[in-house]
């Protein structure tokens, strides 16, 4: 492991808290957390886990969890080519964007109840009450989808006393954010809450091409809750939620404009080429994007003495459409990809707690899981394709006339090959049962020591149902099998390829065979097929249809000591194990695992190296590890927290874009060590310092096999792109009171270590440092406050991702970051 120079700022800050004289009234505030799903504070709980609280929340103008990143080093939060693809990163890992069929390592949940999908998970954050962001697998409590963690988000419960707040947002780029709320009692034991917002911004991406702007916000959400307090022991609580995105995003910006941007450029098309941080690009159609969210969730505890029972049941519905531009740019080569997702998920947990008071506490559960997927994906080909596409086979030293050449030995009529509007479609299903049985138990040997140990055992079954429609004639044809009767014809001296000429001369059937599936190279002379040349242009490959069924079971464990070393400094260590199932690639770049019949040449003499070369059917499942020791300390003004970890995960499931599709498989093993600090000082009312970092030395263990930039490559032993080795936040914070004003000012700083984005693009085209600044000062009369803030005031410019760009060799794009906002917000408390 490397050596970090965060030790020497625990070391120093501990000194700070042991000499730091209190003064008086001034203390930390305790803060309560459910990481165990178990209420307790959080300097009690023996894990490393980030809390951020609504007024943090309020005050550094949070709007949604991909704002939050900038305050909890650990987490990183990528949004990609739409709204609904966003990435949810903890200690580098985490995955589940760009295919329906990958649930996150990263779980979320909302107040207990899981959102399975990126596009349920990033609305703004309503009526929160804290945020938990639970760092390394926690799949004991939490089940299958926490192999790298959790971002655990709790919401305010009704009121029994009346009140509410609303408020009102304006900022740089018409930015018009209306928030609100109003709780109180219906009866002595029945109480209410209603709580939405309404967010719409234009867009700061400009499309020269359609003369508008995207990248802009337009979302509502709403929430109504219902609070029955039957007695002290038995309270239910009902959470309705719905919500709504309507945007235009995202905007793909031009990092390298390869040898096809001539050929876009000569039939009529535009790519810009300035800086990639103009925020501006050429696209012949408006990337649109909806999503729909609506959900109803029943929550029961019931205390019976020493027990507790707790039960959450849940219904979900989410739909999301979205259509962009795939080759990004004003030339209409692909004009349609058109995307529909739809998933009804139903789940039930129930669980026992038991705590007495005494040396043991324990917890029993279950846990059940189910959910419909169903998505579709067309995409088909404009008018400038069969130029574009006849101009890149001239460009490889091809004739400007083969595709009329095919269609004539083909008979088939002139213009067919790439004929506008043709292409594909997938039609996509699956169906997940899962669950989990679990428990836990604390129990502490002496007054100082307290030993726990949890195991949990999930099943999950999926099944999957694959069709397509494919009308894409050029994709659709193989040209080994053509070629081998070309070669098989010239053999023979004209004979047909049939199955009775080849008993006739089967030493010429032999040779075809062979030859039907060589490339011609300079080494082969003749003795190849020319036509396999033409593979690479079939971008619409057909996708065979199949059903499939994946039946996974783990058991995973946690172990963990903690010992009170003094009344405020708590040490513990342990081991955790993650588990996450196998995923189904639910996209048109879905192909055997394996070579079929249907893979090999025409007589299944030799494979054909060129069939299905993209992509799997599926990822095996994903089993993590953490080793981990830390230190939790707590006095007046000062606590300190600090983890140190040894994680990994064996079976990583990567998806990776290549150019004209995604790869979808499994790294070997990728290991993370390092240490996770987390610091609060108040020296006295009016100060407040906050300091995190998370300093880590990923690697490779093993992954043969890996997308490079120049194809596949072993990147055993190196190190993995876009995990930065340092990250650090710093806050500070000033509360002042004159003539009855409360007020304050904050400033926030972000910073990322220098890193390559992604595997296969390289670190000279595509690389991100992050230094961000974000400030807000507010003040409060009666309950009104007006806030001025500003994120990114510095306007910090990074890459979110990169890849290459869309059947264009040689030319990359890039997601740029967000740049500077800021603005004004007036609130109202009652």
């Amino acid at each position: 492991m490397k050596s970090y120079s965060g030790m020497g700022l625990v070391a120093a800050i501990t000194l700070i808290a042991g000499g730091a004289a209190a003064e008086e009234d001034i203390k930390l505030e305790e803060i309560i957390v459910s990481a165990t799903k178990r209420e307790a504070s959080l300097a009690d709980v023996p894990i490393a886990i980030t809390v951020t609280l609504a007024d943090a929340i309020q005050k550094a103008s949070i709007k949604d969890i991909a704002d939050l990143a900038s305050i909890v080093p650990s987490l990183r939060v990528s949004t990609l080519q739409t709204s609904t693809q966003t990435n949810f990163i903890i200690r580098g890992f985490g995955n589940g964007a760009n295919n329906p069929g990958i649930e996150p390592s990263v779980g979320v949940f909302v107040d207990g109840v899981y959102r399975s999908r990126s596009a349920s998970q990033i609305g703004d954050l309503v009526d929160i009450q804290r945020v938990e962001v639970l760092r390394g697998p926690q799949s004991t409590l939490f089940g299958q989808n926490a192999s790298a963690g959790v971002i655990s988000i709790a919401t305010q419960k009704p009121s029994f006393d009346f009140g509410g707040n609303v408020e009102a947002s304006y900022g740089n780029y018409d930015h018009m954010l209306f928030k609100g709320k109003v709780t109180g009692p219906l009866t002595d034991n029945f109480a209410v809450s209603v709580a939405g917002s309404h967010n719409k911004r234009d867009g700061y991406f400009s499309d020269l091409n359609n003369n508008v702007k995207i990248n802009d916000r337009d979302r509502w959400d709403l929430r109504v809750q219902a609070l029955w307090k039957a007695n002290d022991d038995l309270e239910v609580r009902l959470i309705g939620d719905k919500s709504k995105i309507d945007e235009a995003c995202c905007g793909v910006v031009n990092l390298v404009n390869g040898p096809t941007g001539a050929i876009v450029t000569a039939l009529g098309g535009k790519i810009y080429t300035g800086s990639p941080f103009d925020l501006a690009t050429y696209y012949n159609s408006v990337p649109l994007n909806t999503v729909n969210n609506s959900g109803v969730s029943l929550h029961v505890d019931y205390n019976m003495n020493a027990f507790t029972l707790t039960s959450i049941s849940s219904v979900r519905e989410q739909t999301a459409s979205y259509n962009y531009d795939t080759d990004f740019t004003s030339a209409n080569l692909v004009p349609t990809n058109k995307n529909d997702q739809r998933l009804d998920t139903r789940t039930q947990e129930l669980r026992l707690a038991y705590d007495d008071g005494s040396k043991f506490t324990g917890l029993l559960g279950g846990y059940y899981f189910n959910e419909r997927v169903k998505y579709n994906n067309t995409i088909q080909w404009g008018p400038a394709f069969r130029p574009y596409a006849a101009a890149l086979v001239v460009a490889s030293g091809g004739s400007p006339a083969t595709f009329g050449q095919i269609e004539a030995a083909l008979r088939l009529p002139t213009g067919t090959l790439f004929a506008s509007g043709t292409g594909g479609s997938v039609f996509t299903k699956q169906k997940n049962n899962a669950y989990t049985v679990f428990g836990q138990a604390d129990y502490k040997v002496i007054d100082h020591l307290t030993l726990t140990g949890g195991v949990a055992y999930t099943g999950t079954k999926k099944k999957v149902t694959f069709n397509q429609s494919n009308n894409d004639v050029f994709s659709s044809l193989d040209f080994t099998k053509i070629g081998f009767g070309q070669i098989f014809s010239t053999l023979t001296g004209g004979l047909d390829a049939t199955p009775a000429n080849f008993a006739r001369v089967p030493t010429a059937a032999a040779a075809a065979d062979g030859l039907s599936v060589r490339p011609c190279s300079s080494s082969t002379g003749a003795a190849c097929n020319p036509l396999l040349a033409l593979y690479p242009f079939q971008f619409l490959s057909p996708v065979i249809p199949f059903n499939g069924t994946s039946d996974d079971s783990k058991t995973t464990f946690t172990a963990r000591a903690a010992y009170n070393v003094t009344d405020e400094i708590k040490a513990y260590g342990g081991v955790s194990t993650g588990f996450k199932a196998t995923s189904w690639n639910l996209s048109r770049d879905s192909k055997p695992v394996a070579p079929t019949t249907s893979d090999r040449s025409p007589l299944g003499g030799a494979v054909n190296p060129y069939y299905g070369r993209y992509g799997t059917r599926l990822a095996g499942p994903e089993d993590s590890i953490v080793y981990e020791i830390g230190m939790k300390g707590q006095w007046t003004q000062v606590s300190v927290n600090v983890a140190l970890f040894d994680q990994s995960i064996k079976g990583f499931q990567s998806n990776l874009f290549v150019g004209t599709g995604f790869v979808l498989g499994n790294a070997g093993k990728q290991s993370n060590k390092g240490i996770e600090i987390e610091t609060k000082y108040q020296p006295n009312r009016d100060w407040q310092f906050d300091i995190s970092g998370t300093f880590l030395d990923p690697k490779y263990n093993s992954y043969p096999g890996a997308q490079g930039p120049n194809g596949p490559v072993d990147l055993s032993g190196t190190k993995p792109s876009g995990i930065a080795s340092s990250t650090i936040t710093a806050g500070a914070t000033y509360k002042w009171q004159i003539g009855g004003y409360d007020g304050f000012v904050r400033a926030d700083y972000h910073y990322e270590s220098k890193v390559q984005v992604v595997e296969n693009v390289t670190a000279a085209i595509a690389s991100r440092r992050v230094s961000t600044l974000n400030a807000s000062a507010g003040v409060e009369l009666d309950g009104l406050e007006l806030m001025i803030w500003g994120r990114n005031l510095n306007n910090d410019e990074y890459l979110q991702s990169a890849f290459p760009t869309v059947a264009q060799a040689g030319s990359f794009s890039g997601y740029p970051n967000q740049p500077r906002t800021f603005g004004a917000t007036v609130r109202k408390t009652f």
